[in-house]
Order: C-alpha cells, then structure tokens, then sequence
C-alpha cells in the first residue's frame, strides 16, 4: 500500500511541477529534465512516474481541474441558491495565483489538444464538465429545461471570455468588475 501511496505523492508533485512549467515557460518548455528540476526530483524519477510526455500533460490537466472541482464541491450546499450560485461561478475565474495558473496550464494544454489524439479525450472530459457545472448554476436559479442547454452554452463562453480578461489583469488590478458582469447575466437569465 505504502509503494502505491508514494506513486500517487509522486505523481501530484510532478504534476504541479508541470503545472509550474507549462504556466511560466510555456508548452515547449514542458520537458522531462525541466519538470524534474522544477519538482526537484530526478529526472528518471519523473520518468517513472510518468513514462511519456503525453502522460504528464494528460495528468496536468486532469489535477488542474480535479482542485476545480474540489473547490466547487466544497462550497456550502445550504447556502442561499444565489449565493450557492455565485460562489460556483466565482470559482471559474482566475481571481488568485493559483486558478490564473490552473487557466494557463488548461489554455496551453487545450491548444495542445487540438492536435494531440491522446490529449484530446482528457480536455473533452473538462469541457463537459464545465458545461454541466454551468447547467447545475442554471437549474438552481430555475431556468427552464427548455431553455437549459442554450443558457449554458452561454454562460460557458460568457466564463471562457472573461476568463481570458481576468488572467491578464496588471498585478493588483481588481477583477471585481468581472463578477458584477457574471452576477448581470445570470440574473437576467434567471429572470426570464
């Protein structure tokens, strides 16, 4: 048990090494000897614990939206269903260090994924689930079935885009306009 216990140690820490590398250096930098040296591990232990460079990023993008997920199912099921709804919402945009990270290492691995077979089916998992999350904020506030999968086509590309702006803002500029957009949308949705 103790062997499989470290593996799964082992590989969350390469997999935020990756993370490090891809968010800071980019795609092209994410290598085995530049992950094993962010991670400060030897290189064959990453190789072990990752034996192809399709398996880490896989795994890079799989832990960036497993904390996602974490996060959004952390949040307090009793709370008020708008504030239940604004809290999920909340979580999808990069406000901190660590989610700008999380979407820079979606982003450079999603490019990625057009072009990679093997990636491909993990960045479908992720798009699916943020459209379901984007369904279940919907459903809360009572949008109607037959309106349910065109709001959150919307709402998933609303995120998508104000995600991208929020990333790029200078260090200490305040993305709280971006929440006042979400909170717009969602209650002129909610009120149709």
């Amino acid at each position: 048990m103790a062997r499989s216990i470290d593996l799964e140690e082992r590989r969350r820490t390469v997999s935020a090494a990756a993370c490090q590398v891809l968010a800071r250096d980019g795609l092209g930098a994410l290598s085995v000897r530049n992950v094993a040296a962010e991670a400060g591990l030897p290189p064959s232990t990453v190789r072990y614990a990752f034996p192809t460079q399709a398996s880490v990023r896989e795994h890079a993008i799989a832990s960036v939206f497993d904390r996602t997920r974490e996060r959004i199912e952390a949040i307090p099921a009793d709370l008020p269903t708008r504030q239940w709804a604004r809290a999920v919402l909340v979580e999808l945009l990069p406000l901190d260090d660590e989610r700008v990270v999380e979407l820079d290492v979606y982003l450079a691995l999603g490019n990625a994924a057009l072009t990679d077979a093997e990636l491909r089916p993990t960045l479908d998992r992720v798009v699916v689930e943020m459209r379901r999350w984007c369904e279940r904020v919907l459903e809360v506030l009572g949008v109607p079935g037959a309106d349910l999968e065109y709001e959150a086509c919307r709402l998933h590309a609303l995120l998508d885009g104000l995600a991208m702006h929020v990333a790029r803002l200078a260090p200490g500029e305040s993305g709280d306009w971006a929440i006042d957009v979400l909170e717009r949308h969602v209650d002129g949705v909610a009120r149709a």
